[in-house]
């Protein structure tokens, strides 16, 4: 009964690491890392990922795309 409490399915992902790797890739989008976006496409492309693990690691970057950015402070100095 939180006054931020959002209903949504906590189901868990099929494949925890995919979901972790999702994570990880999404952190990475965000702060503009793209040798470790990069690492990670070259790591998907390996392995061949079936569906539950593709559902899986787009559970992971949802998780985190759904936590909005902080808003950046303004330059008092200028």
């Amino acid at each position: 009964m939180g006054i931020f409490r959002r209903k949504n399915n906590d189901t868990a992902p099929a494949n925890p690491q995919m979901a972790e790797l999702g994570r990880e890739y999404a952190i990475a989008k965000r702060h503009g890392d793209r040798k470790t976006v990069g690492r990670i496409n070259r790591q998907i492309g390996e392995s061949g990922m079936s569906d539950s693990d593709r559902a899986s690691f787009q559970q992971g970057r949802d998780a985190y795309d759904s936590i909005p950015p902080i808003p950046r402070g303004r330059n008092r100095r200028r």
